[in-house]
């Protein structure tokens, strides 16, 4: 009897297991099955706009709004593997100029030293299918102006003539949501003392930062900064 109540318990946990992801998003998979929906030209470049646009115009929870936005890049577009680690940095926040702490999950380490420079952050308010959420995001100026908008970005993901393209972009204050700062909040000293002396935030960010726009080779080269400064 206690041998057929234990084969009758691990059946049960090996089909609730089996129940369990089976009903687990595959929100990697989900991006890109609708590639081509989200870029029908195949152009990514500086695009992450387009990932947040696409995201935020889903029914979903606020869960799965946090998930899908580990998966892109807000500085070059590209797609990041689902199980990469997120970089800790500090972004200023656009009304106050406080700094603002949080995790970041890119491509590559050039992509968070031109976001730490270029972009600012501002706390955003939204309804997901489990009622309001508050959270930071990332965001760049409107760059439609331009006489130098970088010919390597599809303009008109980004702009209707010199104002925002809100049909395809998502934006605040007249600035332009790239992506989300996770885990967003106000910086204690320790934690911008920690991002100054890192090894990628700190030395690697001060020498990148400081390199004249013509000779960057690395990440997006010149392009986002091109898009974002």
């Amino acid at each position: 009897m206690k041998k057929i109540f234990n084969i009758s318990l691990i059946i049960f946990l090996i089909l609730f297991q089996l129940t369990s992801f089976a009903g687990e998003k595959n929100y990697h998979k989900e991006l890109i099955t609708d590639w081509s929906r989200i870029f029908p030209d195949k152009n990514r470049n500086a695009a992450g706009p387009k990932f947040f646009k696409y995201i935020i115009g889903k029914k979903i929870t606020y869960k799965d709004f946090i998930e899908f936005n580990k998966l892109y890049c807000a500085v070059s577009g590209s797609l990041i593997d689902p199980n990469s680690d997120s970089e800790f940095l500090f972004i200023e926040e656009t009304k106050t100029q406080k700094k603002i702490c949080g995790n970041y999950y890119r491509c590559c380490v050039p992509c968070s030293c031109d976001l730490m420079k270029y972009s600012e952050t501002q706390k955003m308010k939204y309804e997901f299918k489990d009622g309001f959420k508050e959270f930071y995001v990332l965001t760049i100026k409107n760059p439609c102006s331009k006489q130098d908008f970088p010919n390597r970005v599809n303009k008109d993901y980004f702009c209707d003539g010199k104002k925002i393209n809100k049909s395809e972009v998502y934006s605040l204050d007249d600035r332009i949501v790239i992506g989300l700062l996770h885990n967003g909040k106000s910086c204690e000293k320790d934690e911008i003392d920690f991002v100054k002396s890192h090894q990628v935030t700190g030395s690697y960010c001060e020498l990148r930062n400081n390199t004249p726009l013509e000779n960057l080779d690395a990440g997006m080269g010149d392009i986002f900064i091109k898009l974002a400064r």
